[in-house]
């Protein structure tokens, strides 16, 4: 039997050296297009499980193709965190979650032909103080662009991290273990 196809519904980076760290490498990137705004009243992990689930609805793909989908949410108690639009919103961002505990939930869909596997996974993240040289020297890194929350783990941004509860690689944008899972369950053999 052949294996099929894997679509990778993402243009992030992160997520496709995270799928290598499975061995796996997409035959197709196709970042969906969709509205990623969060419905008034929304939820972070309601909102992050649907994003997910039409990210893989959104993808063109043939019914033997396995299409891979996911959306990172960072949530300070019941707000979400999105990424930031420019600098000055980055460091609101990051003003906001400094010496404090937040969230990072990342859902995640797998779609073959009529069929949708998911799964979230909740990360809880302590950031600690940021001082005003740490906290504008990473500004002008540039790093935070295109992230959840104003940052990235897994850069420089990991120095302001002394303590995670949950999934690593779910923080850093997939998380490995449940990913793999369902990417079995959809027909992908892993393992051989």
């Amino acid at each position: 039997m052949t294996q099929p196809r894997l679509i990778l519904g993402s243009g992030s980076p992160r997520r496709l050296e995270l799928l290598a760290q499975l061995g796996l490498t997409p035959s197709d990137i196709r970042p969906p297009d969709i509205n990623e705004d969060p419905r008034k009243g929304e939820l972070p992990r309601p909102y992050c499980t649907r994003l997910a689930k039409e990210k893989a609805l959104a993808i063109e793909a043939d019914p033997d193709d396995v299409v891979l989908s996911a959306d990172t949410t960072v949530a300070l108690g019941r707000r979400i965190i999105g990424k930031p639009a420019d600098e000055k919103e980055a460091a609101e961002f990051l003003t906001m979650m400094s010496g404090r505990r937040h969230r990072v939930i990342t859902a995640v869909a797998v779609r073959k032909g009529d069929q949708i596997w998911e799964r979230d996974v909740v990360t809880q993240v302590k950031m600690k103080m940021l001082s005003n040289p740490e906290l504008n020297a990473y500004l002008v890194s540039g790093d935070w662009k295109g992230k959840a929350g104003g940052y990235g783990i897994q850069g420089p941004a990991s120095a302001f991290i002394p303590w995670i509860s949950g999934s690593f690689t779910a923080v850093v944008g997939l998380p490995l273990a449940e990913t793999a899972g369902l990417l079995t369950a959809a027909g992908l053999d892993l393992y051989t």
